[in-house]
């Protein structure tokens, strides 16, 4: 059905995007944001997808934009690439279900900015993470200058961008751009597993604790405080609570609907 990339939906309300070009590394191009926004449309209807793993086939998570685009682009082809992307990937933090990006191999530029969109990052030991968009000549333009600094704080953000240089699966958890590391043919059963975790839960309480967090970043203390009161209180009305408090009084696993 799409060109970039294939989609696998599983039995357990897991569902598995894999970027699929790796003969340019799932390089990402206007078409590939495209199609992606048009299955970002489709999944906010099929509540049956309870989690979302985004991977890439081959070598490459995303080695970042395609650059056959980037180099005939002009002042305003450019504009509108950015914010075709910076829309597309902003609309991950927007599904109400949670994404984890299982990062096998190169993500870089815009790849790796994919990854930072995603809610969870899963890295192979083999993966790359990096921003080398200076030695280029242009600079970071799908969101990479703002969600760097918020996951790895921006003396170490600043250090990745102006320098361009490259880290391994390691680094990146130890300056928390990534949750997981796992050997290479371990990465998918992780992400599966991770994700089969957070399926079981309440799709109504995974979606307002994403809304919760996600507006943290940019809400005073006292109102993101706010938020989650009414939130929470919102929750204390819908089904998935009576379905959580019962089940728990009950000793059993709590059987909850799709979204």
């Amino acid at each position: 059905m799409y060109q970039g990339f294939r989609v696998e939906k599983k039995n357990d309300g897991v569902c598995i995007l894999t970027l699929s070009k790796p003969e340019v590394l799932n390089a990402l191009c206007t078409q590939t944001f495209q199609e992606l926004n048009d299955f970002f449309d489709r999944a906010l209807t099929d509540t049956a997808i309870r989690v979302l793993i985004i991977t890439g086939e081959g070598r490459g998570f995303a080695a970042g934009a395609d650059l056959s685009e980037c180099r005939e682009a002009g002042i305003e082809e450019n504009r509108s690439y950015a914010e075709l992307a910076q829309n597309t990937l902003a609309r991950l933090g927007d599904l109400p279900f949670p994404v984890i990006a299982a990062v096998n191999g190169y993500a870089l530029g815009g790849g790796c900015e994919l990854a930072m969109a995603c809610d969870l990052r899963i890295a192979s030991e083999k993966a790359k993470f990096g921003m080398p968009e200076t030695g280029l000549g242009v600079i970071p333009c799908f969101g990479g200058t703002q969600m760097l600094p918020r996951l790895v704080g921006m003396g170490r953000a600043k250090e990745m961008i102006f320098t361009g240089r490259t880290i391994g699966a390691q680094e990146a958890l130890e300056i928390g751009l990534a949750e997981y590391v796992t050997a290479p043919e371990e990465l998918m059963q992780k992400a599966e597993d991770i994700a089969g975790q957070i399926a079981v839960k309440s799709p109504t309480a995974l979606k307002y604790a994403k809304v919760a967090l996600s507006a943290s970043q940019g809400l005073s203390p006292q109102q993101g405080l706010e938020l989650e009161r009414n939130l929470s209180a919102i929750c204390y009305g819908l089904p998935d609570k009576e379905e959580g408090m019962q089940a728990f009084a009950q000793k059993r696993k709590p059987v909850y609907s799709n979204r």
